[in-house]
């Protein structure tokens, strides 16, 4: 059998000769600093980001790049790049592939922020007021890494304060106020080429809860949707206006009837409730009663039950899911709340 993945690649190559001859004996800490530094090779890099991304302390951070040193992977002048060459990044290459595809550019290379060129943009009103409303958000004095955060995603990537303002409403009221993370969010919206609040709040549905709630109705939570997934699953929430509780349903019924996830088969259920102007779980059980009649009176000889084909609006039974609690063969433990937020973050980091 072959298999493809349904994700996009963004990724971080590491060389195989570093998996094989310095992974196994180095510290578990020590190679966090090497995947970070590989992550952002290219890019200018101190101790004290280093330090801030990962919750060590500089010192743990200068005694990583020590060991990496003297190891001989990291070059003794360039401590913030590797030595270590067959892997290439694929971010290396994000430059002309967002040329080409229209989505903004995100510099590979960061500026360098001074406290005089800090200070300079404290000038302009709408990055003072920036600061301003952060810093009351965030209920912090920013330093001046925070500062040269704010300073680089305002002035170099031109992202409006506005909407940078709303980043860190978004971010805060998430409970997560860490700049590593604030920052995060807002160049992976830039890279999704958010102009406008309206534009970040449209997009909220890829992590909101009804996407968690159908990867998770077909046992996929342990992953990100893809972004096939993602268009069947906007089609459903936004399209055809469905609510939560009928999509779960249709893929409970997908499940019952297939015993694999697969969004077309749920996808072909729910156009035909789409098409029969199903609104409530109500009327779905009114369709299956009518169906059932159906079959009763000789109207399906075939007897056999299968998806909403959507073919000339015809309704077509599947069976309905046993209980009331949604559960499946992917289910056999009691629902329980989930830290969409965390999960957020997760996936904002793996696609840096």
């Amino acid at each position: 059998m072959n298999f493809k993945s349904s994700f996009k690649v963004n990724a971080t190559v590491i060389s195989n000769a570093f998996i094989d001859e310095h992974m196994a004996g180095a510290n578990g800490e020590y190679i966090k600093e090497y995947l970070y530094l590989m992550r952002h090779e290219g890019e200018e890099v101190t101790v004290s980001m280093i330090a801030d991304a990962l919750n060590h302390t500089e010192a743990d951070v200068a005694r990583a790049l020590s060991y990496w040193k003297k190891a001989g992977v990291l070059a003794e002048d360039v401590p913030a790049r590797r030595e270590v060459s067959p892997a290439v990044s694929e971010t290396a290459c994000t430059g002309s592939a967002a040329a080409e595809s229209g989505k903004p550019d995100v510099p590979q290379k960061r500026p360098v922020y001074s406290p005089e060129k800090i200070s300079g943009l404290a000038g302009d009103e709408d990055f003072s007021q920036l600061l301003y409303i952060a810093q009351k958000y965030m209920n912090k004095v920013f330093t001046q890494r925070e500062c040269e955060v704010f300073a680089y995603l305002y002035d170099g990537l031109h992202m409006t304060a506005e909407l940078l303002e709303y980043v860190v409403e978004y971010c805060v009221q998430g409970g997560h106020s860490s700049i590593r993370y604030i920052e995060t969010v807002a160049i992976s919206w830039h890279e999704k080429g958010f102009r406008t609040i309206e534009d970040a709040k449209n997009h909220a549905f890829s992590f909101s809860k009804d996407s968690f709630a159908v990867m998770r109705a077909f046992g996929l939570n342990d992953r990100k949707p893809g972004d096939l997934e993602r268009d069947f699953m906007d089609r459903w929430f936004r399209a055809y206006g469905f609510a939560r509780e009928l999509v779960i349903e249709a893929c409970n019924r997908t499940l019952s009837a297939t015993h694999a996830p697969s969004f077309q088969y749920a996808d072909k259920i729910l156009e035909g409730w789409k098409k029969a102007g199903v609104r409530s779980m109500e009327e779905v059980r009114r369709l299956d009663e009518q169906h059932a009649d159906r079959i009763k009176n000789g109207g399906n000889k075939t007897g056999k039950n299968s998806a909403a084909d959507g073919k000339n609006g015809e309704y077509k039974q599947v069976p309905a899911t046993k209980g009331r609690s949604g559960q499946n063969q992917f289910q056999n433990f009691p629902q329980r709340e989930i830290d969409y937020d965390a999960l957020v973050l997760k996936q904002l980091t793996e696609q840096q």
